[in-house]
């Protein structure tokens, strides 16, 4: 039986690409409650259930911990007035700033991790090029910044 505006385990996690596993997870770890439950027992989730999935998943590649994905929800509960405060607006909006911050220093630093990245896969690109005579590549016509790659030794015999 379903109930108007609640949805079941599956289609909540093919709504945001979660698994069942993960969901159930974020359960037993107190961050997400299903609002209810179905005579049978299955779990049944509202829309703001699904923000807080949706919040927990995009805090999840900043690398935010546990702790923090549940102090992170307390304070936007607090702040909707769905939870008993414990502390001031002002406070609270304090503690959501912070989490501003922080995720978005982490977004720095996964940015420039990217470049590194990116620039790797293209060093490789043109090293790949440069060792594949006749082989029409345009990565080796691209020119790659920062310093050049040291010059890799060439191999000798092998010894016995």
């Amino acid at each position: 039986m379903d109930v108007p505006d609640r949805m079941q385990i599956g289609e909540v996690a093919e709504r945001l690409g979660l698994s069942l596993r993960t969901i159930r997870y974020y359960d037993e770890m107190g961050l997400v409650t299903p609002s209810a439950r179905t005579p049978g027992g299955f779990r049944l989730y509202t829309e703001l259930d699904l923000y807080r999935l949706f919040v927990i998943k995009r805090m999840k590649p900043l690398g935010f911990s546990l702790e923090e994905m549940r102090e992170l929800l307390t304070t936007l509960d607090a702040l909707d007035g769905r939870l008993e405060a414990g502390a001031t607006r002002e406070e609270l909006l304090e503690r959501l700033a912070a989490f501003r911050e922080a995720a978005d220093k982490r977004v720095e630093e996964l940015r420039r991790r990217l470049m590194m990245a990116e620039e790797f896969a293209q060093r490789l690109r043109t090293e790949t090029a440069a060792r594949a005579p006749g082989t029409d590549d345009e990565a080796a016509s691209v020119p790659v910044d920062g310093p050049p790659l040291p010059t890799r030794p060439a191999q000798g015999p092998v010894a016995d």
